[in-house]
């Protein structure tokens, strides 16, 4: 087999599997397509588009250091400009209508100042706002920010994924993987980005889930976002917008719960009155796999059947649209690691 940066040396025949197909596990194939143009890719996973947790995210690019514990400022910066400089190449090419990448701006509201946001450096715009202007646009808030950034719309943008990684040959696998073991003797290296069934599959318990809720509204009057630090917030798609938000740290529960509901619409009408006539076109709700910190690492687990080498990718929480091709890039460099090194033995 041939690597890309050394066409010339012949390697042992290699394959990789990864477990998970939502953002992070798509991301990082493509990435080690890219890396390994030679080697085959197969996507393992049970769950597809609107099934995975990464569907129903809101998208807007605004990271945030305070949802990285653990991780070197400098490394989330690394990571958030890699994803800005991919997504805002997209939003600005003929490609965006299929991506599902918007430029879009749109106003940060706190009672408190934020002081050099991680985002302010990356994003197409970040200016403060005048006392004169949250006057006008008649919010109760102190401080208030205009903000020009990237939104990914994720209906349109996990299957343009998945079509890229079928077109450079990657093979999907419609399957439940109860054990990594499944795959010694099998794939040279597997990437585990199964987010929070990582508890079960690798067993970290470090992995816990912060449940999310948005409602879905038709209001195509609406061409901005609004973020607030009060729970509330509203982010546009091709379709429709997005009311949030729940945080709720440890709730296992994926039903959708009329007082959260009830509750997300009070705090965005309060926000903003033109929201109050748009109808309700649907809810989404989920647990977000959060881990402290997020875990890019690569190892040799050993099972009764043999070694298998596995990077690991996932735990990115609420920054998962954020953060996945920054760190999908940083998986795939330890995919190649992981396949110069020789295979360990019991």
């Amino acid at each position: 087999m041939l690597f890309k940066k050394d066409l010339n040396r012949k390697m042992p025949i290699s394959s990789i599997g990864i477990v998970g197909a939502g953002i992070v596990g798509l991301s990082t194939a493509m990435h080690i397509q890219r890396e390994l143009p030679r080697v085959p890719v197969t996507i393992y996973a049970d769950k597809f588009d609107r099934a995975t947790t990464s569907f129903g995210a809101g998208g807007l690019f605004r990271p945030n250091v305070d949802y990285c514990k653990g991780v070197d400022p400098e490394t989330v910066t690394r990571w958030s400009k890699d994803a800005f400089e991919f997504f805002s190449s997209l939003a600005t090419s003929p490609k965006a209508s299929d991506t599902g990448h918007m430029i879009t701006p749109g106003y940060v509201f706190s009672n408190t100042p934020i002081e050099n946001p991680l985002y302010k450096g990356l994003v197409f715009s970040f200016r403060d706002l005048t006392s004169a202007e949250l006057q006008k646009l008649g919010v109760d808030y102190k401080y208030g920010y205009q903000v020009t950034t990237v939104v990914t719309y994720v209906p349109k943008y996990l299957p343009w994924l998945m079509a890229k990684f079928q077109e450079q040959g990657g093979l999907v696998v419609n399957r439940t993987v109860n054990s990594l073991e499944e795959f010694v003797g099998v794939h040279s290296v597997v990437v585990n980005c199964s987010g929070f069934r990582s508890r079960d599959l690798v067993g970290d318990k470090t992995v816990y889930p912060v449940r999310g809720h948005l409602v879905r509204v038709k209001a195509p009057w609406i061409k901005y976002w609004v973020y607030t630090e009060d729970s509330a917030y509203f982010i546009p798609g091709f379709d429709e917008v997005s009311l949030g938000g729940i945080r709720q740290k440890d709730n296992y529960s994926l039903d959708i719960n009329p007082k959260d509901s009830e509750g997300i619409k009070e705090r965005c009408y309060k926000l903003w009155p033109s929201l109050k006539n748009a109808p309700v076109i649907g809810e989404w709700v989920d647990l977000r796999p959060h881990r402290d910190p997020v875990r890019i690492e690569y190892e040799t687990m050993k099972f009764d059947k043999g070694p298998l080498k596995v990077v690991h990718n996932y735990g990115h929480g609420a920054n998962g649209i954020t953060l996945s091709w920054g760190t999908s890039r940083d998986a795939a460099t330890l995919v190649s690691k992981a396949i110069m090194e020789p295979q360990a033995r019991l």
